[in-house]
């Protein structure tokens, strides 16, 4: 008689994650995603617990992070002590107008680099770029002097009119340019379009989320410039709001008024907070898709 020996196999049953449960290694990057992001925010946040702090408050350490008695006194003494209204409308003409200058002229000439052909172009364009090796801080005192010559002193033209075309404003657009099909434009040219008609109607729509990611970049820049209008303005109504804030503590006294000045630079953060909220989706594709453009 035969005898038939059944071996048993253990069978390991592995419950399979669901769609919405992140695994170990993707958790442990949100920890690190949330722990980077509120240092990174910290700052801000202790900038706008202090200003609603009274003057006499402690400011330092962990305990007197969150404001005792708040107040929007310091708020209120800011716009006593400078003429708040008016440094926000300066900043806002400066960058604004800027913006839209710098964005036009760089969109124009890195059209002209990228599309068409002339004598010296590769070597014009390696020494623009050239020109991004040179520190701003160099550039200061001819600034002035020609500033001082041209009788804009203290005038809105003479923050504007330096920065209006930017060597990495050029090179940046022109990486986007560059891929845009000629094959369009020749097709422009047949049917009758000027140059000006085909960088404008053709190659300017195309490229709107370029020049949006610039356009935010360059207002942001000239918004927080504080050289320039600190050395080419010398009156408190023409001061751009960064330069209006840094004399609060002259004009408070000998101590050093953190809570008033914490107050002023969170009326200056604020616009840029706005901006990069709604430009932020052109910002991140821009500046992706910058990077593969060659």
């Amino acid at each position: 008689m035969t005898t038939i020996h059944v071996q048993k196999t253990a069978r390991i049953h592995v419950r399979p994650r669901g769609p919405g449960q992140p695994g170990v290694a993707r958790r442990l990057l949100y920890v690190f995603v949330a722990v980077w992001c509120m240092i990174a925010l910290f700052p801000l946040l202790w900038m706008a617990s202090t200003s609603l702090k009274p003057v006499t408050e402690p400011i330092g350490g962990l305990g007197a992070m969150l404001p005792k008695a708040p107040t929007l006194a310091n708020y209120a003494r800011v716009s006593e002590v400078l003429p708040l209204a008016r440094n926000t409308l300066n900043s806002l003409i400066v960058a604004s107008l800027g913006t839209v200058i710098t964005v036009f002229l760089c969109s124009l000439a890195g059209f002209a680099f990228a599309k068409y052909n002339f004598p010296g172009k590769n070597a014009l364009f390696y020494l623009l770029l050239a020109t991004m090796m040179i520190p701003v801080e160099a550039g200061i005192v001819p600034t002035f002097i020609i500033m001082r010559r041209l009788g804009w002193i203290n005038t809105y033209q003479a923050l504007i009119v330096p920065r209006a075309a930017t060597a990495i404003g050029i090179f940046y657009l022109r990486q986007y340019i560059v891929s845009y099909p000629s094959e369009l434009i020749e097709q422009g040219r047949i049917d009758g379009c000027s140059e000006f008609r085909i960088y404008w109607q053709l190659v300017m729509p195309v490229v709107a989320p370029a020049l949006a990611a610039w356009g935010s970049l360059a207002f942001i820049a000239r918004w927080n410039d504080f050289m320039l209008p600190l050395l080419l303005m010398r009156s408190k109504d023409m001061y751009t709001l960064m330069v209006a804030i840094s004399v609060l503590p002259v004009s408070e006294g000998l101590s050093t008024p953190w809570p008033i000045i914490m107050a002023g630079t969170c009326v200056a953060v604020f616009p840029l907070i706005l901006i990069y909220l709604v430009l932020q989706r052109f910002q991140v594709a821009g500046l992706a898709l910058g990077a593969v453009k060659g």
